[in-house]
Protein backbone atom coordinates (compact mmCIF):
# COMPACT_ATOMS: atom_id res chain seq x y z
CA UNK A 1 0.00 0.00 0.00
CA UNK A 2 1.23 3.85 -0.68
CA UNK A 3 1.00 6.16 1.83
CA UNK A 4 -1.27 9.66 1.28
CA UNK A 5 0.79 12.26 -0.67
CA UNK A 6 1.63 15.13 2.16
CA UNK A 7 0.14 18.59 1.46
CA UNK A 8 1.96 20.54 -1.05
CA UNK A 9 2.82 24.31 0.13
CA UNK A 10 -0.13 25.34 -1.92
CA UNK A 11 -2.73 23.43 0.13
CA UNK A 12 -1.29 24.37 2.90
CA UNK A 13 -0.89 28.02 1.93
CA UNK A 14 -4.75 27.95 1.51
CA UNK A 15 -5.60 25.77 5.25
CA UNK A 16 -3.11 28.72 6.95
CA UNK A 17 -5.71 31.78 4.71
CA UNK A 18 -8.82 30.11 6.19
CA UNK A 19 -6.84 30.45 9.41
CA UNK A 20 -5.66 34.12 8.89
CA UNK A 21 -9.05 35.15 7.59
CA UNK A 22 -10.54 34.13 11.30
CA UNK A 23 -7.40 35.73 12.98
CA UNK A 24 -7.97 39.04 11.37
CA UNK A 25 -11.93 38.78 10.71
CA UNK A 26 -12.73 38.19 14.48
CA UNK A 27 -9.80 40.89 15.57
CA UNK A 28 -12.41 43.61 15.54
CA UNK A 29 -14.92 41.63 17.56
CA UNK A 30 -12.72 40.44 20.23
CA UNK A 31 -11.27 44.53 20.00
CA UNK A 32 -15.17 45.73 20.82
CA UNK A 33 -15.12 43.27 23.40
CA UNK A 34 -12.14 44.65 25.52
CA UNK A 35 -13.14 48.22 24.82
CA UNK A 36 -16.16 47.71 27.23
CA UNK A 37 -13.91 47.86 30.28
CA UNK A 38 -10.43 49.37 28.68
CA UNK A 39 -9.71 52.47 27.43
CA UNK A 40 -8.71 52.79 23.31
CA UNK A 41 -5.21 53.70 24.42
CA UNK A 42 -5.10 51.34 26.80
CA UNK A 43 -6.60 48.44 24.70
CA UNK A 44 -3.90 49.42 21.14
CA UNK A 45 -1.01 49.56 23.73
CA UNK A 46 -1.31 46.41 25.42
CA UNK A 47 -2.42 44.73 22.08
CA UNK A 48 0.26 46.01 20.44
CA UNK A 49 2.80 44.86 23.49
CA UNK A 50 1.28 41.26 22.85
CA UNK A 51 1.40 41.34 19.36
CA UNK A 52 5.25 42.45 18.92
CA UNK A 53 6.25 39.87 21.39
CA UNK A 54 4.49 37.14 19.52
CA UNK A 55 6.26 38.16 16.83
CA UNK A 56 9.41 37.95 18.51
CA UNK A 57 8.91 34.89 19.29
CA UNK A 58 7.70 33.60 15.57
CA UNK A 59 11.36 35.60 14.00
CA UNK A 60 13.80 34.04 16.49
CA UNK A 61 11.73 30.66 16.46
CA UNK A 62 12.43 30.30 12.20
CA UNK A 63 16.34 32.24 13.11
CA UNK A 64 15.16 35.38 10.80
CA UNK A 65 16.91 38.58 11.59
CA UNK A 66 15.53 41.74 12.89
CA UNK A 67 18.02 43.70 10.95
CA UNK A 68 17.04 46.18 8.51
CA UNK A 69 19.42 48.34 6.76
CA UNK A 70 20.02 52.25 8.17
CA UNK A 71 19.57 55.27 6.49
CA UNK A 72 16.33 56.24 4.94
CA UNK A 73 15.13 52.63 5.93
CA UNK A 74 14.19 53.87 9.26
CA UNK A 75 12.35 57.26 8.45
CA UNK A 76 10.24 55.19 5.76
CA UNK A 77 9.50 52.42 8.48
CA UNK A 78 8.48 55.46 11.15
CA UNK A 79 6.24 57.39 8.36
CA UNK A 80 4.74 54.19 7.46
CA UNK A 81 4.01 53.12 10.74
CA UNK A 82 2.51 56.77 11.40
CA UNK A 83 -0.55 55.52 8.60
CA UNK A 84 -0.49 51.42 9.28
CA UNK A 85 0.06 50.87 12.81
CA UNK A 86 -0.80 54.57 14.70
CA UNK A 87 -3.57 56.32 12.29
CA UNK A 88 -5.21 52.90 11.70
CA UNK A 89 -5.42 51.86 15.63
CA UNK A 90 -6.52 55.38 16.47
CA UNK A 91 -9.13 55.40 13.88
CA UNK A 92 -10.63 51.86 14.12
CA UNK A 93 -10.36 51.94 17.96
CA UNK A 94 -12.36 54.89 18.37
CA UNK A 95 -14.96 53.93 15.46
CA UNK A 96 -16.00 51.35 17.44
CA UNK A 97 -16.99 52.89 20.15
CA UNK A 98 -19.07 55.39 18.00
CA UNK A 99 -20.60 53.13 16.23
CA UNK A 100 -22.01 49.08 15.07
CA UNK A 101 -18.88 46.99 14.84
CA UNK A 102 -20.10 45.36 11.45
CA UNK A 103 -20.92 48.85 9.81
CA UNK A 104 -17.17 49.57 10.84
CA UNK A 105 -15.52 46.22 9.28
CA UNK A 106 -17.58 46.91 6.31
CA UNK A 107 -16.61 50.66 5.20
CA UNK A 108 -12.77 49.80 6.39
CA UNK A 109 -12.78 46.56 4.21
CA UNK A 110 -13.37 49.60 1.41
CA UNK A 111 -9.29 49.78 1.73
CA UNK A 112 -8.34 48.30 -1.45
CA UNK A 113 -10.11 50.67 -3.30
CA UNK A 114 -8.44 53.62 -1.41
CA UNK A 115 -5.11 52.29 -1.79
CA UNK A 116 -5.80 51.85 -6.10
CA UNK A 117 -6.86 55.42 -6.17
CA UNK A 118 -3.78 57.01 -4.49
CA UNK A 119 -1.37 54.52 -6.26
CA UNK A 120 -3.25 56.37 -9.45
CA UNK A 121 -1.73 59.73 -7.83
CA UNK A 122 1.04 58.47 -6.45
CA UNK A 123 2.99 55.78 -7.94
CA UNK A 124 1.06 56.37 -11.44
CA UNK A 125 -0.76 53.03 -11.56
CA UNK A 126 -3.32 52.61 -14.46
CA UNK A 127 -7.11 52.71 -13.15
CA UNK A 128 -8.72 50.11 -15.78
CA UNK A 129 -12.41 50.15 -16.10
CA UNK A 130 -13.48 47.30 -12.90
CA UNK A 131 -11.40 49.57 -10.29
CA UNK A 132 -13.21 52.95 -11.70
CA UNK A 133 -16.65 50.37 -11.20
CA UNK A 134 -14.91 49.48 -8.00
CA UNK A 135 -14.59 53.38 -6.80
CA UNK A 136 -18.36 53.80 -7.38
CA UNK A 137 -19.66 50.76 -5.79
CA UNK A 138 -17.49 51.78 -2.82
CA UNK A 139 -19.23 55.68 -2.87
CA UNK A 140 -22.80 54.08 -3.16
CA UNK A 141 -22.09 51.49 -0.25
CA UNK A 142 -20.96 54.17 1.78
CA UNK A 143 -24.30 56.58 0.62
CA UNK A 144 -26.48 53.33 1.75
CA UNK A 145 -24.55 52.55 5.01
CA UNK A 146 -24.70 56.70 6.15
CA UNK A 147 -27.65 58.25 5.10
CA UNK A 148 -30.15 56.13 6.76
CA UNK A 149 -28.21 56.34 10.05
CA UNK A 150 -27.28 60.28 9.76
CA UNK A 151 -31.29 61.45 10.12
CA UNK A 152 -31.30 59.60 13.76
CA UNK A 153 -27.86 60.57 15.23
CA UNK A 154 -24.61 62.05 14.38
CA UNK A 155 -22.68 59.74 16.57
CA UNK A 156 -23.04 57.07 14.02
CA UNK A 157 -21.79 58.93 10.85
CA UNK A 158 -18.64 60.23 12.70
CA UNK A 159 -17.45 56.34 13.46
CA UNK A 160 -18.54 55.43 9.67
CA UNK A 161 -16.11 58.33 8.99
CA UNK A 162 -13.56 57.17 11.75
CA UNK A 163 -13.75 53.95 10.08
CA UNK A 164 -13.49 55.39 6.82
CA UNK A 165 -10.38 57.41 7.66
CA UNK A 166 -9.10 53.75 9.00
CA UNK A 167 -9.44 52.53 5.62
CA UNK A 168 -7.91 55.63 4.23
CA UNK A 169 -4.74 55.38 6.57
CA UNK A 170 -4.46 51.57 5.27
CA UNK A 171 -4.30 52.53 2.04
CA UNK A 172 -1.83 55.17 2.51
CA UNK A 173 0.50 53.24 4.64
CA UNK A 174 0.35 50.50 1.60
CA UNK A 175 1.21 52.84 -1.02
CA UNK A 176 3.64 54.25 0.85
CA UNK A 177 5.18 51.28 1.19
CA UNK A 178 5.64 50.37 -2.30
CA UNK A 179 7.02 53.69 -3.00
CA UNK A 180 9.61 53.43 -0.14
CA UNK A 181 10.81 50.39 -1.46
CA UNK A 182 12.37 49.33 2.11
CA UNK A 183 15.02 47.27 2.22
CA UNK A 184 14.84 44.07 4.74
CA UNK A 185 12.67 41.14 5.75
CA UNK A 186 9.23 42.35 5.01
CA UNK A 187 8.14 40.71 8.42
CA UNK A 188 11.04 42.23 10.23
CA UNK A 189 9.72 45.57 8.82
CA UNK A 190 6.24 45.11 10.19
CA UNK A 191 7.92 44.06 13.53
CA UNK A 192 9.62 47.77 14.04
CA UNK A 193 6.37 49.20 12.65
CA UNK A 194 4.12 47.73 15.92
CA UNK A 195 7.01 48.78 17.91
CA UNK A 196 6.27 52.41 16.71
CA UNK A 197 2.58 52.06 17.55
CA UNK A 198 3.95 50.56 20.91
CA UNK A 199 6.11 53.61 21.28
CA UNK A 200 3.07 56.13 20.19
CA UNK A 201 0.57 54.52 22.04
CA UNK A 202 2.63 54.71 25.37
CA UNK A 203 3.07 58.46 25.09
CA UNK A 204 -0.72 58.94 24.42
CA UNK A 205 -1.56 56.47 26.79
CA UNK A 206 0.48 59.01 29.84
CA UNK A 207 -1.03 62.04 28.25
CA UNK A 208 -4.92 60.89 28.06
CA UNK A 209 -4.82 58.41 31.06
CA UNK A 210 -1.73 59.60 33.63
CA UNK A 211 0.08 56.59 35.37
CA UNK A 212 -0.71 53.07 34.89
CA UNK A 213 -3.49 51.72 36.78
CA UNK A 214 -3.48 47.96 37.47
CA UNK A 215 -6.85 47.01 37.98
CA UNK A 216 -8.23 43.22 37.79
CA UNK A 217 -10.05 42.69 34.17
CA UNK A 218 -12.77 40.51 33.69
CA UNK A 219 -12.23 37.05 31.88
CA UNK A 220 -13.88 38.77 28.76
CA UNK A 221 -11.53 41.38 28.75
CA UNK A 222 -8.48 39.34 28.70
CA UNK A 223 -9.64 37.42 25.91
CA UNK A 224 -10.13 40.23 23.79
CA UNK A 225 -6.80 41.79 24.32
CA UNK A 226 -5.19 38.24 24.06
CA UNK A 227 -7.01 37.61 21.07
CA UNK A 228 -6.37 40.93 19.33
CA UNK A 229 -2.79 40.47 20.70
CA UNK A 230 -1.56 37.46 19.86
CA UNK A 231 -4.03 36.38 17.27
CA UNK A 232 -4.81 39.38 15.36
CA UNK A 233 -1.85 40.91 15.19
CA UNK A 234 1.36 38.71 16.03
CA UNK A 235 0.19 35.29 14.58
CA UNK A 236 -1.72 36.89 11.41
CA UNK A 237 0.93 39.02 10.11
CA UNK A 238 3.18 36.01 10.46
CA UNK A 239 1.21 33.83 8.33
CA UNK A 240 0.38 36.87 5.51
CA UNK A 241 4.17 36.93 5.49
CA UNK A 242 4.54 33.12 5.34
CA UNK A 243 1.58 32.54 2.57
CA UNK A 244 2.18 35.77 0.12
CA UNK A 245 4.93 33.70 -1.72
CA UNK A 246 2.97 30.38 -1.76
CA UNK A 247 -0.41 31.37 -3.70
CA UNK A 248 -1.38 33.05 -6.48
CA UNK A 249 -2.18 36.65 -6.76
CA UNK A 250 -6.01 35.56 -7.29
CA UNK A 251 -6.00 33.27 -4.04
CA UNK A 252 -4.39 35.59 -1.76
CA UNK A 253 -6.77 38.35 -3.05
CA UNK A 254 -9.93 36.15 -2.40
CA UNK A 255 -8.80 34.80 1.21
CA UNK A 256 -8.24 38.89 1.72
CA UNK A 257 -12.37 38.56 0.66
CA UNK A 258 -12.96 36.02 3.06
CA UNK A 259 -11.67 38.33 6.33
CA UNK A 260 -14.53 41.16 6.25
CA UNK A 261 -17.39 38.36 6.03
CA UNK A 262 -15.93 36.60 9.07
CA UNK A 263 -15.95 39.60 11.16
CA UNK A 264 -19.38 40.30 10.30
CA UNK A 265 -20.85 36.87 10.89
CA UNK A 266 -18.76 37.45 14.46
CA UNK A 267 -20.14 40.54 15.02
CA UNK A 268 -23.55 39.31 14.76
CA UNK A 269 -23.09 35.83 17.06
CA UNK A 270 -20.77 37.46 19.47
CA UNK A 271 -21.87 40.79 19.85
CA UNK A 272 -25.56 40.64 18.99
CA UNK A 273 -25.29 42.85 16.04
CA UNK A 274 -28.22 42.74 13.51
CA UNK A 275 -27.44 44.24 10.64
CA UNK A 276 -30.11 46.13 8.88
CA UNK A 277 -31.68 45.81 5.34
CA UNK A 278 -29.29 49.24 4.19
CA UNK A 279 -26.49 47.65 5.78
CA UNK A 280 -26.66 44.09 3.89
CA UNK A 281 -26.66 46.34 0.66
CA UNK A 282 -24.03 48.83 1.72
CA UNK A 283 -22.02 45.35 2.79
CA UNK A 284 -22.57 43.97 -1.17
CA UNK A 285 -21.59 47.21 -2.87
CA UNK A 286 -18.08 47.25 -0.99
CA UNK A 287 -17.81 43.68 -0.88
CA UNK A 288 -18.74 43.98 -4.55
CA UNK A 289 -16.08 47.67 -4.76
CA UNK A 290 -12.94 45.16 -3.49
CA UNK A 291 -13.78 42.65 -5.30
CA UNK A 292 -13.00 44.38 -8.60
CA UNK A 293 -10.03 46.45 -7.49
CA UNK A 294 -8.45 42.75 -5.55
CA UNK A 295 -9.21 39.79 -7.61
CA UNK A 296 -6.95 40.47 -11.13
CA UNK A 297 -8.53 39.36 -14.35
CA UNK A 298 -7.54 36.66 -16.12
CA UNK A 299 -4.85 37.45 -18.86
CA UNK A 300 -6.21 36.54 -22.30
CA UNK A 301 -4.41 33.26 -23.85
CA UNK A 302 -1.87 34.53 -26.86
CA UNK A 303 -3.05 34.60 -30.54
CA UNK A 304 -2.25 31.38 -32.36
CA UNK A 305 0.68 31.72 -35.01
CA UNK A 306 0.57 30.43 -38.40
Amino acid sequence: MTSKPALNDAAVAKLLLVALSICWGLSWTAMRVALDEVSPWAMRLIGYSIGVVTLLILLRAQGRSLAVPGGKNWLHIFIAAMFLAVGFGVAGTFAQLMANTSRVIIVNYSMPVWGSLMAYFVLRERINARAALGLALCVAGLAVLVYPVAETSLREPIGLLLALVCALCWGAGTVYMKWARIKGDLLAITFWQVMVGVAVFAIFYLIFEGAPKFEPLQWRTWGGLLFNGILGTGIAYFIWFNIIGRLSTAMASLGSLINPVVGVIGAVIILGDRPTVPDMIGFALIFSAAACVLIPQREKPPAPTA
